[in-house]
């Protein structure tokens, strides 16, 4: 990976939509309205949360709390009301025309871990191929690895390019008959590579006809305008609370033909339609997938943090970190001892530099930031294979969002060249 010389994607460039006034945006989010020192550039790993989804779980709790779909009483009926609302809301955020098939889950990790547990265990077997890509979050490559273990399967790897995005000519050698699954992200949340999905799929439609796709839309959905019917993915999961929602809620959307012929994954509560001596049948969809108590509180929250990212519009919230991506790159490229990974072309990427400096280890580099303020993720990223593939053990990682600034970029900057003294 080389590091970045120019910025390929020039600030007039970038698409004309209504801007964000990230310091307004920022007296929103209660963290950082409180502590105007607070640099906080690490949304990758999650968000923070504005007042109004805040809002909206605290008046759930006052308003409307009960167990839903059990309880023939005004309150539970609210409760169950709200929750069907908050599915409908967020399946409309993605683009999703069929609502029953968003399987609300505690957030990515357990959408993926759904799909391997109850599509994969079920239909696979020894002798059949997974593909995945030498950039995915541990989420999207231990489960696939560990089932393959489990049936006797064979995990392939699909290599990457120098500039850190799928090789597509490798993958088509990959793809063949044998192969059932297709795993892949749509956004590395390592390298901030956005990947072309629609492409991917038309690979494996016409290589891998007995393949399902499988979408990482973990780093997409906060994002982007994400609309998983174009998309083509037979299935894409996504968390709640790298969107601005809260932490505890995400969600699987899948085609229905495909949930319906698969068994549920958990037992117990609304999951069921009937329980005899000796055998038992399944709830329509969403419910078979949801078994227990569900999170309604969280998915209100995740309905109200869709309310807000539409109010500023996705294509606007796309510009604002182009423009604070195209900074950054510039900023820290000026920087000797930088080196970025990642795709040159700004139009290949999401809101992430990750990024090392000759001489200090990320670990160090981070807490010399934290010191002036700043927040980073530094580590493999949950990305080990992809770390390997980097030749180095971890890299540091700023990320931004709706609520950063130049200021946060200012700071950053400062900080790694303060390090840079330190470590001399």
């Amino acid at each position: 990976m080389s590091s970045i010389p120019q910025i390929t994607t020039a600030r007039d460039t970038l698409p004309r939509t209504a801007r964000i006034e990230p310091r307004t945006r920022r007296s929103d989010f209660p963290i950082l309205a409180t502590r105007l020192d607070l640099h906080y550039l690490d949304s990758a790993a999650t968000s923070q949360k504005p007042n109004a989804v805040l809002d909206a779980i605290r008046q759930y709790y006052e308003n409307d709390n009960a167990n839903p779909h059990r309880g023939a009483y005004e309150l539970s009926a609210r409760a169950t009301q709200r929750y069907h609302d908050a599915r409908e809301r967020v399946a409309d955020f993605l683009g999703v025309i069929d609502a029953p098939t968003l399987i609300f889950t505690r957030g990515t990790t357990e959408a993926l871990n759904l799909v391997v547990t109850a599509w994969a265990r079920t239909y696979m077997k020894k002798g059949d191929e997974i593909v995945v890509t030498a950039m995915e979050h541990h989420a999207n490559f231990v489960p696939w690895q560990q089932l393959a273990l489990l049936v006797g399967a064979k995990l392939r790897i699909c290599e990457l390019t120098t500039d850190g995005r799928i090789d597509l000519d490798r993958l088509k050698k990959l793809l063949g008959a044998k192969t059932k699954v297709v795993a892949f992200s749509h956004v590395s949340n390592a390298l901030g590579t956005i990947n072309p999905v629609r492409e991917i799929v038309a690979l494996a439609e016409q290589r891998a006809p007995n393949a399902i796709t499988v979408c990482d839309g973990a780093q997409s959905a906060p994002h982007m305008r994400v609309r998983v019917g174009e998309l083509g993915v037979d299935f894409y999961a996504f968390s709640g609370h790298k969107m601005l929602g809260p932490m505890g809620i995400g969600g699987l959307v899948g085609k229905r033909e495909l949930l319906e012929k698969m068994p549920p994954y958990q037992m117990g509560g609304d999951m069921i339609e009937f329980v005899g001596d000796d055998r038992t049948t399944w709830n329509v969809l969403p419910h078979k997938f949801e078994a227990g108590t569900p999170n309604v509180a969280d998915a209100v929250g995740l309905a109200a943090a869709c309310d807000y990212l539409d109010g500023i519009g996705m294509d606007a919230v796309r510009t604002h970190e182009l423009e604070l991506l195209a900074l950054m790159i510039s900023r820290l490229s000026d920087v000797e001892g930088v080196r970025i990974y990642g795709p040159e072309d700004l139009a290949l990427r999401s809101g992430v530099v990750s990024f090392t400096v000759d001489g200090i280890h990320p670990h160090d580099l981070s807490t010399v930031l934290d010191q002036e303020g700043v927040c980073i993720r530094a580590g493999h990223h949950c990305a080990q294979p992809l770390m390997r593939r980097l030749n180095v053990p971890a890299t540091a990682r700023a990320s931004v969002y709706v609520y950063n600034d130049t200021s946060d970029v200012d700071a950053l900057v400062r900080g790694v060249e303060r390090a840079k003294l330190m470590f001399r």
